[in-house]
């Protein structure tokens, strides 16, 4: 077999990080195959740690003056920062108190963890951790395909002390008794499946809205007593 043949075989870095069977080759061919597949595994390791995903921090209970630029200089006293990103609401563009910050290097992120989380913000304690990835809800439906069918309308109501069992299908069928409900959603800890325990649910008019608080403010939703007001 020829080295050029032997050189077009696939790329290693597409197959599992066990090494391929060498033993049939020339010794020299063999040296030089394995190699090309530790450098091959090396890089794609360094690769997958450093991605954003293990480098992105959640920081919640934020105050609502914080802006981008200030979250990134208080982390950045614990480590390099590449990207703050305070979350606004889309309608009445008010901080949402949470904010994600990429850090330049696994080291930081896991420094700013240490550092950070439990200490406050103008007079706030913080939340800070390394997001993961999304989880799947008990249906098997991604919480970013979740996320994705909620129509979203400036017609909209917060319905807050629900339960955990609570599902964004059950709210929309709960708020659909008395009425047309467009859309609803369960607002989860970020990056996981827990509840937060509330919720939002929209409409297409204001006389929807209306007609929910006054229906379902105080009502009884999986044996607890939810509220209800404009969001």
């Amino acid at each position: 077999m020829s080295s050029l043949s032997l050189l077009s075989q696939p790329n290693f870095l597409s197959l599992t990080t066990q090494p391929p069977n060498f033993d049939n080759l020339k010794p020299k061919t063999t040296l030089f195959l394995q190699r090309r597949f530790r450098r091959c595994v090396t890089v794609s390791e360094q690769a997958t740690a450093t991605a954003p995903a293990v480098r992105k921090l959640y920081v919640g209970n934020i105050p609502r003056t914080v802006g981008n630029d200030e979250l990134a200089q208080i982390v950045q006293e614990h480590g390099a920062v590449e990207k703050a990103e305070v979350m606004y609401d889309k309608y009445s563009k008010r901080s949402r108190r949470f904010a994600f910050v990429t850090m330049k290097t696994v080291e930081d992120a896991n420094a700013a963890v240490e550092k950070l989380n439990g200490t406050q913000i103008g007079g706030r304690e913080i939340k800070v951790n390394i997001t993961e990835k999304p989880l799947t809800t008990t249906g098997g439906l991604s919480l970013q395909a979740e996320e994705s069918q909620f129509v979203d309308s400036p017609y909209k109501v917060y319905v807050g002390n629900l339960a955990k069992s609570v599902t964004s299908d059950i709210l929309k069928n709960f708020f659909s008794e008395k009425g047309k409900a467009l859309s609803a959603k369960i607002s989860r800890v970020p990056g996981t499946s827990k509840s937060s325990g509330f919720g939002f649910v929209t409409f297409s008019s204001d006389e929807d809205v209306e007609a929910a608080i006054s229906s379902f403010n105080n009502a009884l939703l999986e044996g607890q007593k939810i509220r209800v007001n404009k969001a």
